[in-house]
Protein backbone atom coordinates (compact mmCIF):
# COMPACT_ATOMS: atom_id res chain seq x y z
CA UNK A 1 0.00 0.00 0.00
CA UNK A 2 2.69 2.74 -0.84
CA UNK A 3 0.24 4.75 -2.55
CA UNK A 4 -2.29 5.10 0.49
CA UNK A 5 -1.80 7.26 3.22
CA UNK A 6 -4.06 7.35 6.75
CA UNK A 7 -5.21 9.81 8.82
CA UNK A 8 -7.69 11.01 11.65
CA UNK A 9 -9.91 13.18 11.20
CA UNK A 10 -11.81 14.74 8.21
CA UNK A 11 -10.13 18.50 8.13
CA UNK A 12 -10.57 19.59 4.09
CA UNK A 13 -13.02 16.84 3.12
CA UNK A 14 -16.01 17.61 1.08
CA UNK A 15 -18.91 16.26 0.41
CA UNK A 16 -18.00 15.59 -3.49
CA UNK A 17 -14.97 13.74 -2.03
CA UNK A 18 -17.12 11.06 -0.77
CA UNK A 19 -19.53 10.48 -3.66
CA UNK A 20 -19.72 6.49 -4.87
CA UNK A 21 -19.15 4.94 -1.36
CA UNK A 22 -22.17 2.62 0.31
CA UNK A 23 -21.68 0.40 -2.69
CA UNK A 24 -24.38 -1.97 -2.72
CA UNK A 25 -26.42 -0.10 0.22
CA UNK A 26 -30.36 -0.36 -1.14
CA UNK A 27 -30.76 3.20 0.28
CA UNK A 28 -27.22 4.63 0.33
CA UNK A 29 -26.49 8.45 2.30
CA UNK A 30 -26.14 11.20 0.31
CA UNK A 31 -22.66 12.48 0.07
CA UNK A 32 -23.77 15.25 2.27
CA UNK A 33 -25.25 13.14 4.84
CA UNK A 34 -22.44 11.18 4.82
CA UNK A 35 -20.24 14.23 5.58
CA UNK A 36 -22.42 14.80 8.47
CA UNK A 37 -22.08 11.35 9.91
CA UNK A 38 -18.45 12.07 9.62
CA UNK A 39 -18.59 15.01 11.59
CA UNK A 40 -20.87 13.42 13.85
CA UNK A 41 -18.56 10.68 14.60
CA UNK A 42 -15.92 10.33 17.72
CA UNK A 43 -13.38 8.89 15.80
CA UNK A 44 -12.80 8.56 11.95
CA UNK A 45 -9.60 7.83 10.41
CA UNK A 46 -9.48 7.95 6.59
CA UNK A 47 -7.51 6.30 3.84
CA UNK A 48 -6.41 8.09 0.37
CA UNK A 49 -4.69 7.92 -2.39
CA UNK A 50 -2.98 11.16 -3.43
CA UNK A 51 -6.69 13.69 -2.44
CA UNK A 52 -9.49 10.56 -3.43
CA UNK A 53 -10.52 9.57 -0.23
CA UNK A 54 -10.55 5.78 -0.84
CA UNK A 55 -11.96 4.54 2.96
CA UNK A 56 -12.85 5.03 6.10
CA UNK A 57 -14.15 3.72 9.79
CA UNK A 58 -16.02 5.85 12.13
CA UNK A 59 -16.11 5.25 15.79
CA UNK A 60 -18.96 6.69 18.46
CA UNK A 61 -17.61 6.49 21.64
CA UNK A 62 -18.42 7.59 25.29
CA UNK A 63 -14.33 7.85 25.27
CA UNK A 64 -14.40 6.47 29.08
CA UNK A 65 -15.65 3.14 28.83
CA UNK A 66 -16.76 1.81 24.76
CA UNK A 67 -17.13 2.33 21.74
CA UNK A 68 -19.03 1.40 18.57
CA UNK A 69 -17.83 0.96 15.11
CA UNK A 70 -20.61 1.31 12.94
CA UNK A 71 -19.16 2.14 9.77
CA UNK A 72 -16.32 0.62 6.97
CA UNK A 73 -15.87 1.12 3.69
CA UNK A 74 -13.45 0.90 1.08
CA UNK A 75 -14.14 1.77 -2.45
CA UNK A 76 -14.49 -1.04 -4.79
CA UNK A 77 -11.31 -0.57 -7.04
CA UNK A 78 -9.48 -0.48 -4.15
CA UNK A 79 -10.61 -3.74 -2.29
CA UNK A 80 -8.36 -6.37 -1.31
CA UNK A 81 -5.41 -4.63 -0.83
CA UNK A 82 -5.34 -4.57 2.76
CA UNK A 83 -7.04 -0.82 3.14
CA UNK A 84 -10.24 -1.92 5.61
CA UNK A 85 -7.35 -3.95 8.19
CA UNK A 86 -5.07 -0.93 8.20
CA UNK A 87 -8.20 1.19 8.89
CA UNK A 88 -9.18 -1.37 11.32
CA UNK A 89 -6.02 -1.53 13.39
CA UNK A 90 -5.49 2.28 12.86
CA UNK A 91 -9.13 2.83 14.92
CA UNK A 92 -8.50 0.17 17.20
CA UNK A 93 -5.18 1.93 18.50
CA UNK A 94 -6.89 5.28 19.08
CA UNK A 95 -9.77 2.92 21.01
CA UNK A 96 -7.09 0.83 22.63
CA UNK A 97 -7.90 2.49 26.22
CA UNK A 98 -11.35 1.36 26.62
CA UNK A 99 -13.09 -2.00 27.70
CA UNK A 100 -15.49 -3.15 25.17
CA UNK A 101 -15.10 -1.89 21.12
CA UNK A 102 -18.63 -3.27 19.60
CA UNK A 103 -19.45 -3.86 15.96
CA UNK A 104 -22.10 -5.22 14.20
CA UNK A 105 -21.38 -7.06 11.06
CA UNK A 106 -23.54 -9.81 8.18
CA UNK A 107 -22.30 -13.13 9.45
CA UNK A 108 -20.55 -13.52 5.93
CA UNK A 109 -18.32 -10.42 7.48
CA UNK A 110 -17.01 -11.97 10.75
CA UNK A 111 -13.84 -13.93 9.36
CA UNK A 112 -12.72 -10.22 8.09
CA UNK A 113 -13.01 -8.88 11.39
CA UNK A 114 -12.02 -12.23 13.64
CA UNK A 115 -8.60 -11.92 13.02
CA UNK A 116 -8.71 -8.44 13.84
CA UNK A 117 -8.98 -9.34 17.98
CA UNK A 118 -13.14 -9.56 17.35
CA UNK A 119 -15.62 -12.26 18.75
CA UNK A 120 -18.77 -13.28 17.69
CA UNK A 121 -21.32 -12.64 20.15
CA UNK A 122 -25.37 -12.22 20.35
CA UNK A 123 -27.04 -8.95 19.55
CA UNK A 124 -29.71 -7.15 18.47
CA UNK A 125 -30.58 -4.27 15.22
CA UNK A 126 -33.16 -2.43 14.49
CA UNK A 127 -33.19 -0.90 11.21
CA UNK A 128 -35.36 2.12 9.88
CA UNK A 129 -34.98 1.86 6.24
CA UNK A 130 -36.69 5.15 4.85
CA UNK A 131 -34.93 7.37 7.79
CA UNK A 132 -31.89 8.06 4.84
CA UNK A 133 -34.73 9.62 2.91
CA UNK A 134 -36.16 12.04 5.10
Amino acid sequence: MPDITFRDGISGVTAEDLAGFFDGWPDPPSPAQHLALLRGSAHVVLARRGPAVVGFVTAISDGVLSAYIPLLEVRRAHRGRGIGRALVRRMLERLDHLYMVDLVCDPGLAPFYEPLGFTRLAGMARRNRGALAR
